[in-house]
């Protein structure tokens, strides 16, 4: 995990100077409690927010459980200034987090009505910075993160095909891929997706391809190597995924973090 001190000295800067004009030098307990039905995401990064201030904490629950509308998901004693010092930091990740462990599994929940295999995965479209937390919270969710960055998968992407001079230039560069990074590769129709599966490519990816050619694509592909595994992407949300299900093996959205409705959360001073 990230230092979160970083994100704490971000809200704070040279000093609360509200809390510490209006705060007496009181011990108090506090608790922070889920405004909507939810999946749970960021408990342990609110805990560690808490924790710089000196304040002790309780969960009542679990990242990536299932809390109701109005459950305490977690108890607070220590310094008042601390508890409000460290108030909003800690709700932001709690609210980011668990939006999108939320959406997540709620886009899980439909596919599974039609595809009992399809994986959800998210995509690189993070917020700058915040990108480990995001990626944690699809994974609560149920979801798979993909790719950490550019370091740890090859995705060979339109324009680096465009850079290579074409598909088959750009998969023999592939061969001089390091040992055991996978090799993901964006495709716009059948023929080049057959041309990257004989290729050796872990994953094609059908970018913006109608669920027919997508399947078509699995089928062929699957053929040449039953191993490989196709990613649907391209405008792919919670509305036409089911257009998706029995098509592909993965599908990514971005959705899943770049447009994301976070979960609301509320900490009330409950002794002071």
């Amino acid at each position: 995990m990230q230092d979160l001190k970083r994100f704490l000295d971000e809200d704070v800067g040279k000093g609360d100077i509200t809390t510490e004009i209006f705060v007496p030098d009181n011990y108090g307990t506090a608790s922070i409690l889920c405004e909507e039905d939810s999946v749970v995401a960021g408990l342990e990064e609110a805990q560690e927010i808490f924790k710089l201030l000196n304040v002790e904490s309780k969960l009542l629950t679990g990242d990536g459980c299932r809390v109701r509308k109005g459950m305490i998901v977690m108890t607070l004693s220590g310094p008042l200034k601390g508890i409000l010092t460290g108030e909003r930091t800690a709700l932001n990740f709690l609210m980011r987090m668990s939006g999108i462990a939320t959406a997540t599994a709620s886009v899980i929940e439909i596919v599974r009505t039609q595809d009992d295999n399809i994986k959800i995965a998210g995509t690189r479209k993070t917020t700058p910075g915040f990108r480990e937390f995001e990626k944690k919270a699809i994974a609560l969710g149920g979801g798979w993160p993909h790719r950490s960055g550019l370091y740890d998968m090859i995705m060979i992407k339109d324009n680096h095909i465009l850079a290579c001079g074409g598909i088959k230039n750009a998969m023999k560069k592939a061969k001089n891929a390091p040992q055991g990074i996978m090799i993901d590769v964006e495709v716009s129709n059948i023929d080049d997706g057959i041309i990257a599966t004989k290729y050796g490519a872990d994953i094609i990816m059908a970018d913006h391809m109608t669920p027919a050619d997508t399947k078509m694509l699995r089928d062929v592909a699957k053929k040449i190597n039953p191993e490989i595994l196709i990613e649907a992407s391209g405008n792919i949300t919670k509305d036409n995924i089911l257009d998706f299900t029995n098509c592909a093996d993965i599908v990514s959205l971005g959705a899943l973090t770049h447009s994301v409705k976070a979960v609301h959360f509320s900490l009330d001073i409950t002794n002071n």
